[in-house]
């Protein structure tokens, strides 16, 4: 169980490791650079690189964390990819129902899978566990908004769109029985342009359907107004970093916006 920077969660939880890319959304997996650079490096978690792998000495972590907090599962694989067993994937719903004392954040770019095992009758007791949130990554419209029609016909008690990396604008979205949307843009040296523009439309979906809008960063590259926005970052350089959310320029006040559901607060 690790603590983490992510502005939206308390910890990262990973009792599976590694996974395959399987949308644009994957091109710059941050996990994925972070473990092939100890793959054959012996003892090191990664080892073995970013391929899929079990991590059952993991599981009893959150039994463990006596304090209650938000824990995003498996920030580095997806608890519904196809070569995890539907037994091993059982085993960690189990122990989020042992340890209902934290708040969990499942996201998946395999919604599918996702849709079919919480609507299954094994599966629903933790499909509606209040809990428990089940998300889905919405980078573009060819793989995410599908993603999202998977999310809604899940059973399940609570719903949520990760929109990070965002890769361009959504079009009208249908945000029915979704309660949250994180959105960002993409980070690090390679990054792919953020254009604000896509990040607000989101914002004005949200505030008109009822929907938490919460606006992670910016990313590397953000765009306004057809230009690249400077934003200085933490060493006070302008390097188009996304910075804190109070050096954004006014123009960009609806963006500072960062709900969370009544539910998780």
């Amino acid at each position: 169980m690790n603590d983490t920077p992510i502005n939206w969660t308390d910890k990262t939880w990973n009792p599976i490791r590694g996974c395959d890319k399987v949308s644009p959304g994957c091109k710059h997996c941050y996990a994925s650079t972070f473990a092939e650079r100890f793959r054959g490096v012996p003892g090191h978690p990664f080892e073995q690189g970013f391929d899929l792998r079990l991590a059952p000495h993991k599981l009893d972590e959150p039994v463990r964390l006596r304090k209650p907090s938000m824990i995003f599962v498996n920030s580095t694989s997806d608890l519904f990819h196809e070569d995890v067993p539907e037994s091993y994937i059982r085993q960690v719903a189990d122990v989020m129902l042992q340890a209902a004392r934290h708040s969990y954040q499942v996201l998946t770019k395999r919604s599918e899978r996702m849709r079919d095992l919480l609507n299954s009758e094994s599966f629903r007791d933790v499909a509606m566990a209040e809990n428990v949130w089940w998300g889905v990554s919405c980078e573009d419209r060819k793989y995410g908004l599908p993603r999202i029609k998977h999310l809604r016909a899940a059973k399940v008690k609570h719903r949520f769109i990760s929109a990070e990396p965002l890769l361009e604008s959504l079009g009208q979205i249908n945000l029915a029985a979704i309660e949250w949307l994180i959105v960002g843009g993409e980070s690090g040296r390679s990054a792919r342009p953020f254009d604000v523009a896509w990040a607000e439309d989101l914002q004005h979906h949200c505030a008109e359907q009822g929907t938490s809008f919460f606006a992670k960063q910016l990313g590397a590259k953000p765009i306004l107004n057809g230009e690249p926005l400077m934003i200085p970052n933490a060493k006070g350089r302008r390097d188009g970093h996304a910075g804190d959310p109070n050096q954004w320029p006014e123009a960009l006040a609806d963006l500072r916006v960062r709900q969370s559901p009544a539910a998780v607060i």
